[in-house]
């Protein structure tokens, strides 16, 4: 049976909803956080609401913000404001933890290039509090940082879970948070989306490459995830643009008979169909928008600021 692939915990949730099934021991908290910023949080409370819906018990909170493809540095700001104020709920708290962040992904592949991204833009001050004290740091950064980037297993022949758990038995951080680049089943969401979670995250799952999962278990440290869907498959695209021609269509007898038919299929039986119908090369296409280079770079950005600002020793954005 064909899967729609997708990391996002609110399209999984969608989707029941859209088959008209209850997941019980799961709940949905929503609110509008600012202009044009929307806060979902989707609560998987039991096993059985975890088995439903395929994904580890913990809190998943997805910020939509349509604009955010815009060059506006005052909307930006607003959103890494609204990231950092989520990221201090998972946080711990005190002001004395260690903050291992990891950015997973491949540095020269673009659209799985967020994680290593948001690496550059860090605030990094581990090496300097152990050899001057905290002190030296001043406000702005005091919270103990470190960061890697492991590459993908192609490049280094190891999986990124093997490399954070000896960098972590080594330095022994308090925490590990985790970006990495995702995919969603609605175009409407790429680069518009992002999704943190204290559940850590199955790096490359999203398109059928699934690698060791890094999470507590594995690495035995909380781990928080933050993502960004930068790809959606073909069969999206398709679905999408079948039903945005029949909305448009609709006048027409013949092909309001064939859209009468299709709209009687739930989601999962048009994602079947498609899968059908498309040849085994677009099966396994994975797409992105041509700017994704500025996208990517851009949101790189704001998730750093976000993280940088959580980070803080005054908390400035918000609890």
């Amino acid at each position: 049976m064909y899967q729609v692939r997708t990391d996002l915990a609110l399209e999984t949730r969608e989707k029941f909803e859209e088959d008209n099934v209850e997941i019980k021991g799961v709940r949905l908290e929503e609110e509008q956080a600012a202009s044009d910023i929307h806060i979902s949080s989707v609560i998987i409370e039991t096993e059985n609401g975890a088995k439903a819906m395929g994904k580890p018990k913990g809190n998943y909170v997805t910020l939509e913000a349509p604009n955010m493809i815009e060059e506006d540095e005052g909307y930006h700001r607003e959103i890494s404001v609204q990231l950092s104020r989520v990221l201090k709920r998972l946080l711990p708290e005190g002001e004395s933890y260690t903050t291992l962040i990891v950015g997973l992904g491949n540095r020269a592949v673009t659209p799985d290039s967020l994680g290593p991204r948001v690496v550059d833009n860090l605030c990094i001050t581990r090496h300097i509090i152990k050899e001057f004290g905290k002190y030296v740091i001043g406000d702005s950064c005091h919270k103990s940082v470190s960061s890697i980037v492991p590459g993908v297993m192609a490049q280094t022949g190891m999986e990124s879970m093997e490399i954070v758990r000896g960098i972590a038995k080594e330095t022994k951080p308090d925490i590990i948070i985790a970006v990495d680049a995702l995919a969603a089943r609605s175009t409407r969401r790429l680069n518009r989306t992002i999704q943190i979670t204290d559940t850590g995250i199955n790096p490359g799952s999203g398109v059928g490459n699934h690698r060791h999962a890094l999470n507590c278990e594995s690495v035995g440290i909380p781990v928080i995830a933050i993502g960004i869907p930068t790809v959606v498959d073909a069969a999206t695209i398709v679905i999408d643009t079948m039903n945005n021609l029949l909305d448009a269509m609709s006048q027409a007898e013949q092909i309001r008979r064939i859209g009468n038919s299709y709209e009687k299929l739930d989601m999962m039986e048009k994602y079947e169909l498609v899968h059908e119908l498309l040849t085994p090369q677009l099966n396994t296409l994975y797409v992105t928008p041509k700017d994704v280079d500025e996208a990517v770079k851009r949101l790189s950005y704001t998730v750093s600021e976000g993280i940088n600002i959580a980070l803080q020793k005054s908390g400035k954005a918000g609890g």
